[in-house]
């Protein structure tokens, strides 16, 4: 919930965690049962369109999966969140929706989920024998941000089977753990689960790293609940034994007021032991915090100069110019307005691509908007839209389109600020589908261990669904088995922005949806490199 400051304004808005669950899935697979992920959807006022905000890890061979992966929304009372889980037995590519078993979905709105805290929804849509319901759980999430990291390890776990119990000298057990915090309804949520240790009795876990808000909100009393599983490829997990803990219990650290023994339930057989090995508590900072102490955002505007936009003096061209501003302009002005506030001296750096250029028209997918190399930059956002028009005016519109140039230009600046003090942001406006995609994957590939975002705003009414594989909010970008380490890239469509009574309405909307992304990619980084705040945070 946001802070309370007497004589300012503020929006009723709170994060709030979902916890999924299915029960009763309807069984796709022949010799084996259902692989199911669950794909979390929300549409506001604001867009046209579903938007995909979640997707939770595939559970194998489970037709009543608890999933790990949690859903984070920001909950407003006085917008209506229209809220959509399709969930899916995974055949083949997880990234790909269109080549899975559908198993059907269910809508609602957030608010319901909020006020009924515990949500059971029938899916439909999938055969006449529609089968299944999806479980969702809702908790707000306190305004804390740091991080527990847990280790452990076991010793001389057996397995609760008559397998076990006759060959107990040979059998050894696959281990895992699973975390459940308790629920203000006193029920049990799914928060983690760890790998599976392979054939051993004497397992060692690597490390786990956890939101302490999605542990324990901030009761360091609250109790967690350890379950220690023998892994079975049907998905029938064999409960070794649990034990109960807190967070005010794991921070005493390794030693024997850590070493649980682990009982199943009703029975009061000691089933081995789970020690904690490592216990650390470390502050996360936020978007503010780098921002408030001194570091600098960036933001570099580059536009499509390809035939396909239509001859600028034609009035069907998006680089039209009139009266009215064009996509092209409602686009720059919307991001810049907002990012100009974060650059203290306000000199911008603005490209082109896929033109024909003067003096002798060479075709160039890397030139600066004001055609100055000597001195690329625009002072403001105005300078950018002054820059972009007297260009319009002076460069042939020619083609194909290639991003990744523009990538690597922004790339090699960002290449040179590691240390927490710059972080940029490259805004691409294109109308059409990229020429050089492998290249641009890989430029973005490499762009991701940097200091460093991108924004592409599709203008127009082409096909823009390849784009969707960029912004890899839920699906890693990869190629070649090169993954990208973490997701730089938010794709909007202007389309589904375009307000015709209202341009003003319009840029808001788009301006929200486009820059939504920055700061957790900013933090991401961040953290990533181990950065802190300039100045100690007090």
């Amino acid at each position: 919930m946001a802070a309370f400051i007497p004589g300012s304004s503020t929006e009723p808005t709170s994060e709030i965690e979902l916890t999924l669950s299915c029960r009763n899935l309807l069984d796709c697979d022949v010799f084996s049962k259902s692989d199911p992920i669950c794909v979390v959807f929300m549409k506001t006022p604001e867009t046209s369109r579903w938007v995909e905000i979640c997707r939770t890890e595939c559970i194998n061979n489970s037709l009543n999966p608890d999933f790990v992966t949690k859903a984070h929304v920001l909950y407003r009372f006085e917008v209506q969140q229209n809220i959509k889980f399709e969930v899916y037995d995974v055949d083949s590519r997880l990234n790909d929706l269109k080549s899975q078993d559908f198993l059907g979905s269910c809508e609602t709105t957030l608010g319901h989920i909020v006020s009924s805290v515990n949500v059971t929804l029938p899916l439909k849509g999938v055969r006449p024998n529609n089968k299944g319901q999806v479980i969702v759980k809702a908790e707000e999430l306190l305004a804390c941000h740091d991080e527990v990291t847990l280790q452990f390890s076991g010793r001389d776990l057996s397995r609760n089977d008559w397998v076990f119990k006759i060959f107990s000298w040979c059998v050894k057990a696959y281990p895992f753990l699973e975390f459940h915090k308790v629920g203000e309804d006193g029920k049990y949520q799914l928060v983690h689960r760890t790998e599976v240790a392979n054939w051993t009795t004497n397992p060692s876990w690597k490390p786990i790293v956890l939101p302490v808000r999605s542990l324990c909100g901030t009761d360091y009393d609250r109790d967690i609940k350890v379950c220690c599983y023998h892994y079975k490829h049907n998905g029938d997990h064999i409960l070794i034994g649990e034990f109960h803990s807190t967070m005010n219990q794991f921070q005493k650290g390794p030693g024997s007021e850590n070493d649980y023994k682990i009982v199943v339930p009703k029975s009061n057989k000691n089933h081995g032991t789970i020690r904690l090995n490592r216990f650390e508590v470390n502050k996360i900072y936020t978007f503010l915090d780098y921002v408030m102490n001194g570091t600098q955002i960036n933001c570099t505007f580059a536009i499509d100069f390809t035939a396909s936009n239509g001859d600028p003096k034609d009035y069907n061209s998006l680089h039209y110019l009139s009266n009215r501003p064009n996509q092209y302009e409602q686009a720059l002005a919307a991001v810049g307005e907002i990012i100009q506030d974060y650059d203290s001296d306000k000199m911008f750096p603005a490209l082109g691509f896929g033109a024909r250029i003067p003096p002798h028209g060479n075709v160039s997918h890397e030139f600066f908007l004001n055609l100055h190399a000597s001195d690329p930059y625009c002072a403001g956002i105005e300078g950018v839209i002054n820059a972009y028009h007297h260009c319009i005016r002076s460069v042939q519109l020619y083609g194909p389109t290639n991003f990744s140039p523009v990538i690597n230009h922004v790339a090699k600046f960002a290449q040179t600020y590691q240390d927490g003090s710059q972080y940029f942001v490259l805004l691409i406006i294109t109308d059409g589908v990229i020429t050089d995609m492998h290249q641009t994957k890989q430029a973005i590939i490499q762009a991701s261990t940097l200091p460093m975002s991108i924004i592409i705003v599709g203008v127009g009414n082409a096909d823009f669904s390849a784009m969707e594989e960029l912004d890899a909010d839920t699906v890693p970008l990869e190629v070649n088995g090169v993954r990208a380490s973490r997701d730089i890239v938010q794709f909007v469509s202007f389309k589904d922005f375009q307000n015709n009574d209202s341009v003003s309405l319009a840029k808001v909307n788009l301006a929200r949806e486009v820059l939504a992304e920055i700061p957790k990619q900013f933090v991401d980084y961040m953290k990533s490199k181990h950065i802190i705040p300039k100045k100690p945070i007090t």
